[in-house]
């Protein structure tokens, strides 16, 4: 026998447990991969040996959008999943547009203390801050495009899930 091979089980049949439960139970499953809910329930039961097959492994990630059993193998041999490329863009993409904004609203803000110190703003001084709230404005609507881009791609991690765990949305 393989040693840690009971371990090996148990951690697949972790992944499957969450795999069933992402892509919607048993039931859903069932319909999804056209197989019976006996089977389904045997692949979800961490008592039970029987392990998915790769078809239904393969549609069900694709469903739920997580490659939940795909990475727990990954991990049992020793590697780990990474974001593609797309992903990896997304995620530095809605980040570095809310440091963005974060910089613009404190030069904004800056700018409104500058003009509130003698208790009287002129005109050059309400055509700066007008200024700077444009530039947040755009910045505003740039961060609300990516952030509807991420929430059509079913989300993304920002940092790597833990093993096992079955959050929404795209790189594990």
């Amino acid at each position: 026998m393989v040693p840690n091979a009971n371990a090996r089980l148990y951690r697949i049949k972790a992944a499957q447990r969450d795999l069933v439960a992402a892509a919607g139970g048993i039931e859903r499953v069932a319909g999804i991969v056209g197989y019976g809910k006996s089977t389904v329930g045997r692949w979800n039961n961490g008592d039970n040996p029987d392990l998915m097959p790769l078809d239904a492994v393969w549609t069900l990630e694709l469903e739920a959008n997580a490659p939940l059993v795909t990475s727990a193998l990954a991990e049992l041999g020793g590697r780990r999943l990474t974001a593609t490329e797309s992903e990896t863009d997304a995620a530095a993409d809605i980040i570095r547009g809310h440091a963005e904004v974060c910089r613009k609203a404190s030069e904004m803000m800056a700018t409104m203390a500058a003009a509130l110190t003698d208790g009287r703003i002129t005109p050059a001084e309400a055509m700066a801050y007008d200024r700077r709230l444009s530039e947040l404005s755009d910045l505003v609507a740039d961060c609300r495009k990516q952030a509807a881009e991420v929430r059509g791609a079913g989300g993304f991690f920002v940092v790597a899930p833990s093993a096992g765990s079955a959050g929404s949305g795209g790189a594990p």
